[in-house]
């Protein structure tokens, strides 16, 4: 039962980073994407349908953790309060920018909710980045480079899906977007992934290498316009990534904690499967069908 419950939780958390990470993308580039309000409203329309539904795989994860292994919960969100605090703020100034911004009227709260969609992408999606990379090393050098492979990957995943999802002159910006977010998004990929398989087991070596050649290759998709693939490439990427960084966790999920020493008693980890096995089919299968709904790319005339 540890073991699965470790493996739900891990699946939890790449589900988040690989669904919630194109929305931190969309709203990191929302500037740079947009030259008109009807440009902004295009590029916010691609993720307006589902960035909610993606979060929920946030609060799903941390609730398992909570229930399955509770040492754990408490030491990562204690350990890293200032850091997971700020990953709410961000995730609460975005989502009031989000929701409030057809509401609004004047250019002066349309900017503010811009702002507030901006800042609350680019937060969490570094600070995620940052948490678990010190997480594994400890060090300030590996907090830093974390972040920054979680965001420039972030921005790099959401230019692709916006290209996936729109027409028109945005539709060429974010492929522009996502080749230069590939400047950044590479390079610190190749040199980060390759050491933090040296903490896990071997298998994890596979995975890394999967992460950095399925990035690469995303990269090479967009330049020759194929974005349904580069999407999948990108996404492919972060759960890679996520595999190889729970892979190594999966030992000790804190440091001095064994996975056992974290666990709840063998009867809540029970029930905890039966709840798991009853709910989570059916929350999978209403997001794929919700995705299915909105699949079709957005044109310039999005109200």
């Amino acid at each position: 039962m540890t073991t699965f419950w470790f493996i739900v939780i891990a699946f939890l958390w790449t589900g988040y980073f690989v669904l919630e990470g194109f929305d931190f993308g969309v709203g990191a580039l929302l500037p740079l994407l947009s030259r008109s309000e009807t440009d902004r409203k295009q590029v916010l329309g691609t993720i307006g349908p589902v960035w909610d539904g993606n979060e929920v795989w946030l609060i799903t994860a941390i609730g398992a953790m909570f229930a399955a292994f509770p040492a754990w919960y408490s030491g990562l969100l204690s350990g890293f309060y200032l850091a997971v605090f700020l990953v709410i703020a961000g995730l609460i100034v975005r989502g009031v920018g989000l929701e409030w911004r057809g509401k609004v009227h004047s250019r002066r709260e349309v900017a503010l909710c811009d702002a507030g969609i901006v800042t609350g992408s680019v937060l969490p999606a570094f600070l995620w980045g940052a948490i678990f990379g010190n997480l594994l090393f400890g060090t300030a050098l590996a907090t830093v480079l974390g972040g920054a492979l979680s965001l420039s990957v972030a921005v790099l995943h959401g230019a692709v899906f916006v290209a996936l999802k729109t027409t028109g002159a945005v539709r060429a910006r974010a492929r522009r977007a996502a080749l230069l977010a590939a400047v950044g998004a590479v390079p610190v990929a190749i040199g980060t992934l390759p050491s933090v398989p040296g903490k896990g087991p071997m298998w994890t070596l596979g995975t890394a290498l999967l992460a950095a050649s399925a990035l690469a290759a995303g990269v090479t998709l967009v330049w020759g316009r194929r974005e349904g693939w580069a999407f999948t490439a990108t996404a492919t990427s972060i759960a890679a990534t996520t595999a190889t960084v729970f892979g190594v966790l999966w030992s000790a999920p804190l440091p001095g904690l064994t996975l056992a020493e974290a666990a709840s008693a063998p009867y809540t980890l029970t029930v905890l499967t039966w709840i798991g096995l009853l709910a989570l089919p059916g929350v999978i299968a209403y997001q794929a069908w919700t995705y299915w709904v909105f699949r079709k790319r957005l044109t310039a005339q999005v109200s």
